[in-house]
């Protein structure tokens, strides 16, 4: 991995692996804009939107020993063709300030085994954990990653508009939180969950529904359905005493 990296796409994903693979000793250009060609270098990322990749790969000219690769977890890599292909998707979400790599899992895959070999030395340069994921395996993969980071965040915003309503801040409920998702790492849903549903305790729920329906009814239908499969991880889990 000592081939100088491409990086093309300015969005989020682009200059935090730019500064990453910086970091981590790797000689890099970009991130470039879109419909650089990547001339010089031995590996081209494209870190552009999903619908933009094919697009992005096409203005690169196939050339000897050069590998293209895409930071995409739904998009398999038959968009890259003709070019000798990765995918590099880091497991972490990234905001505008940035990104910390290391100690994340990574999904990685190679149209041969060089380009394999190439992405799981990129992963582990960023101190990633590398796992395959089959293109056919792609869409199912990245749904699980979205429910668990992006719907994860819809929820902590709903929680932080009904909180507010009795004027509680958002700061109260982060340690809440926080506890949840490192029981829910150390033990599993089943085991994790607590609160009135898990204890059967109906009339408590019915209490929330209805102050949800006065204080911001638009979360109403959101209630309902995850209280209805909260219900259903109840009853698949262990009896929580009263």
């Amino acid at each position: 991995m000592q081939s100088t990296i491409a990086i093309v796409g300015r969005g989020r994903m682009g200059p935090a692996l730019a500064r990453a693979l910086t970091a981590a000793g790797h000689p890099v250009v970009g991130p470039l804009g879109r419909g650089a060609d990547g001339a010089g270098a031995g590996v081209v990322l494209l870190c552009v939107p999903d619908g933009q990749i094919a697009a992005a790969a096409a203005a690169i000219a196939p050339r000897e020993g050069l590998v293209v690769g895409h930071c995409s977890g739904a998009t398999g890599l038959d968009v890259l063709a003709p070019h000798e292909a990765l995918g590099l998707h880091p497991l972490m979400t990234v905001t505008p300030e940035g990104a910390a790599f290391a100690g994340a899992s990574c999904a990685v895959a190679g149209s041969s085994e060089r380009a394999l070999a190439t992405a799981r030395a990129l992963a582990d340069a960023l101190g990633m954990r590398p796992f395959e994921v089959a293109d056919a395996d792609r869409a199912a993969y990245h749904a699980a990653a979205a429910m668990a980071s992006n719907f994860l965040t819809t929820i902590e915003a709903a929680a932080e508009r009904l909180a507010a309503t009795a004027g509680v801040p958002r700061d109260a409920l982060v340690p809440l939180v926080r506890a949840s998702v490192d029981n829910w790492a150390a033990l599993g849903a089943e085991r994790t969950l607590t609160g009135p549903i898990a204890r059967g305790d109906e009339a408590t729920v019915a209490r929330h529904r209805e102050a949800i329906a006065e204080r911001t009814p638009d979360l109403a239908p959101l209630f309902d359905a995850l209280a209805e499969a909260t219900r259903a991880l109840a009853r698949a889990g262990p009896e929580v005493p009263a």
